[in-house]
């Protein structure tokens, strides 16, 4: 399936057309029906996985669809933010304010 008819699907999914996608992201009028022939510049693919929240490798068909959530409760996921791990105790305390401070 190629990247172009990948989102579509995702489009579908939410209930939009490619062209409303594309003016959501500020891409000109028939930028990503120009994928079929071309590749996305990575800037351009990265939007729209951010968008679908869905990685850039399901949408080169590398991958299986995939949303970027994770359980606080997974001991052995190493959580981050902008690319520095989060501290153990500043996880817990993130755990005891989702539980409503207990």
């Amino acid at each position: 399936m190629s990247i172009k008819n990948r989102i579509k699907d995702l489009a579908d999914s939410h209930h939009q057309s490619i062209a409303e996608v594309e003016r959501h992201l500020s891409f000109g009028n028939g930028t990503i029906a120009k994928w079929d022939t071309r590749s996305p510049s990575s800037e351009k693919l990265q939007k729209v996985a951010d968008y679908f929240d869905v990685s850039t490798d399901y949408l080169l068909g590398r991958d299986a669809k995939e949303n970027k959530t994770a359980d606080l409760a997974d001991k052995d996921t190493v959580f981050t933010y902008e690319g520095r791990e989060i501290p153990a105790e500043d996880l817990e305390y993130m755990k005891r304010l989702l539980r409503g401070g207990k």
